[in-house]
């Protein structure tokens, strides 16, 4: 049996007359078009019917940019109301940021040749700096007000991780973290509290990002979870006087780097029977007794241990539904990896303000898909939590 449904993106792919498949594209545009606006009128063009609820008005143009090129449309206008067509659904937040940034940066000069080529293989035509401007602006309102918004309530747990990226300052390539905050509240739902773009992850510069946290709103916050970064840790004891987890997965990392390949995995496994353990003082005394028995053959390793043993432990002080959760920086794992996807598409960034507009924009909707998820943490546990916390400071003002 012939199928005939045509793989149009295939199609475009494999095709070298790109007009044609600009006419193809524009002439199905146009009777798509036609068959929605003979729908929402009750009729066709010109037909004379008793069920007819609306009339045609004209058109009005619009730019449409494909894989294939940009083409362009004549969309009915109606004499009420409005329409718009379906397949021009508007771009989400983060799609219209990375089409910002590409642009900026093609326009600015400073793009590399993949940007280059990828403004080619979208068929974008005649990018000016108002337009470019224009789209910025839309954007950037939307992502500072999320940026800026005020932290209302208690956030008992924090994770801090960095990604880094290339931009261009002062006419040189630099390469600058990108830091996230990711919190729980007391509902149990996660939220992104905020991000930056900093020159190195020195304390001054995590203090800085902490406090503009704190005078948000930021408050309540039980623990910090992050890597085991001097700067990082400083600022947090600093400006939130919480307690810190080292996420046990660089503490992995960090620890196994001391070993050579033939003893990794016996030192890993050795090491996992320590977080096997559920009683907090079980876990501790495990942890000695590992570190003890490593400690002829593997001296390095067992100094590593003596070391951070309370701090990537702390996450065994909370209830044992909790600890999954706490132990490690996973939930900013997936975020970091799709802010690499998408920064690894613009190559070398135009300016600070376009990494915060495209991060932010993703953030964004990262945010608006946890709102609508299930949450990420009990609500009675982190209630019980903050409840405690409430009571020792009551006792200690007596």
């Amino acid at each position: 049996m012939t199928n005939s449904i045509i793989n149009l993106p295939e199609v475009i792919a494999k095709s070298d007359d790109a007009d044609f498949l600009r006419d193809l594209i524009q002439d199905a545009a146009q009777r798509l078009m036609d068959i929605e606006v003979a729908a929402v009128c009750g009729a066709g063009h010109g037909e004379r019917s008793p069920e007819r609820e609306n009339q045609r008005n004209g058109y009005r143009t619009r730019r449409w940019d494909t894989r294939a090129g940009t083409i362009g449309l004549n969309i009915p206008k109606l004499r009420k109301g409005s329409y718009f067509p379906t397949f021009l659904e508007p771009r989400k937040t983060a799609e219209k940021a990375l089409m910002a940034v590409i642009q900026e940066a093609y326009v600015q000069g400073v793009s590399t040749r993949a940007v280059d080529d990828l403004v080619q293989a979208m068929g974008i035509t005649g990018t000016s700096k108002s337009q470019v401007s224009r789209l910025c602006e839309e954007i950037d309102e939307r992502v500072q007000a999320f940026l800026n918004r005020p932290l209302e309530g208690d956030w008992p747990f924090l994770w801090l991780d960095a990604t880094y990226v290339k931009l261009r300052e002062g006419g040189r390539i630099v390469s600058m973290a990108v830091i996230v905050a990711v919190a729980v509240n007391t509902d149990g739902r996660r939220e992104i509290l905020g991000i930056t773009v900093m020159p190195s992850e020195a304390e001054t510069f995590w203090a800085e990002f902490l406090r503009s946290l704190t005078r948000r709103g930021l408050r309540g916050i039980q623990m910090v979870i992050s890597d085991a970064h001097e700067g990082l840790k400083a600022a947090a004891r600093k400006v939130l006087g919480a307690g810190w987890q080292r996420c046990r997965v660089h503490f992995q990392r960090n620890l196994l780097a001391r070993v050579n390949k033939a003893n990794k995995p016996v030192v890993s496994a050795v090491v996992k029977t320590v977080f096997a353990e559920k009683d907090r003082d079980q876990a501790h005394a495990r942890w000695r007794e590992v570190a003890d028995n490593l400690r002829d053959r593997f001296p390095d390793v067992a100094e590593l241990m003596d070391e951070a043993e309370h701090d990537v432990l702390a996450y065994m002080a909370f209830d044992e539904s909790l600890r999954s959760k706490l132990h490690s920086t996973n939930p900013l794992e997936r975020i970091n990896k799709e802010i690499k996807r998408r920064t690894n598409v613009v190559g070398i960034f135009p300016n600070r303000d376009a990494v915060i507009r495209l991060v932010g924009a993703l953030m964004l909707e990262q945010n608006d898909e946890w709102a609508v998820s299930r949450r990420y943490m009990p609500v009675e546990k982190l209630t019980a939590i903050c409840n405690h916390d409430d009571e020792t400071a009551m006792i200690a003002a007596q």
